[in-house]
């Protein structure tokens, strides 16, 4: 098959779910503003622990903290998975997933597809609350000082959302194994939160136990791309970051295509 085609063919994806998730514009605009009030909370935390510690906390002043926070929201709204892997386990139990066996389309490419476009429109949709958030801490916001840095903060934050996905696809394709994987993801996504620096920059841990975190995926699902931004990884830390990046998503990309390959042949055997 030409490029042409398979061009064509994933342009008609995002476009149907471009349309689709734009029926759920107004969730989406919710779910931006909400995202705002825990974020408010915990720069008011850090506030108050700042005016009682009256100085640098783990080497981060208050302007660099807020800065933290800012960054890892708008990196969070670019990558974050939201419903996608509750679509691909509703897809294999509703049989829905045997259509994708008899047309020449891949599943995998299908769901990255519509990730993209769902966020490709979350993004446009949260840029006016986001967008106005980030102006009123603006004076707090930090941007990088060197130009370069921009692209090694692009490359690491479309690694993530491939990461990301990538994780997610694998982890919501054991429905075709197991009736329930809800345990499974809440417990994935509460390992994310904490081990990928979503709560707390992941600096502030002992040396220990950071460079251990540093050889997990976790760190480069937001701490890592956040810490470029904020120029707290430069040189040669930059270069071995951005490898092991590159390393645990194609190693995440292999492991999704063994699942489905091997979820396939079970889907096939129970469905006679």
């Amino acid at each position: 098959m030409t490029p042409l085609p398979i061009f064509s063919k994933y342009r008609q994806v995002l476009s149907i779910g471009v349309q689709s998730t734009l029926a759920y514009r107004i969730n989406f605009l919710c779910r931006s503003l909400f995202a705002l009030v825990p974020l408010t909370a915990t720069i008011l935390l850090w506030r108050a622990i700042y005016a009682g510690a009256g100085g640098d906390v783990a080497g981060y002043a208050l302007e660099q903290m807020i800065s933290y926070y800012l960054v890892i929201a708008i990196i969070d709204a670019l990558t974050a998975v939201n419903e996608d892997d509750w679509q691909i386990v509703a897809d294999i139990r509703d049989g829905r997933i045997s259509q994708f066996l008899l047309k020449p389309i891949d599943y995998l490419g299908y769901r990255l597809t519509l990730y993209f476009s769902g966020r490709l429109v979350y993004w446009l949709i949260s840029l006016l609350p986001i967008g106005c958030f980030v102006f009123f801490y603006r004076e707090n916001l930090q941007l990088p000082a060197n130009p370069t840095v921009w692209s090694s903060v692009v490359l690491s934050v479309a690694l993530t959302a491939l990461l990301q996905f990538f994780i997610s696809f694998s982890m919501a394709l054991l429905a075709f194994w197991v009736l329930e994987i809800d345990t499974f993801i809440f417990i994935l996504f509460a390992i994310e939160v904490i081990a990928g620096g979503h709560l707390f920059p992941l600096d502030i841990l002992p040396a220990a136990i950071l460079n251990a975190l540093a050889w997990t995926p976790f760190p480069y699902l937001l701490y890592f791309p956040a810490s470029i931004f904020l120029e707290r990884t430069t040189g040669t830390e930059l270069l071995l970051g951005l490898g092991i990046q590159i390393g645990w998503t194609l190693i995440a990309f292999g492991v999704a295509c063994f699942v489905w390959r091997r979820g396939v042949r079970q889907y096939e055997a129970a469905g006679g």
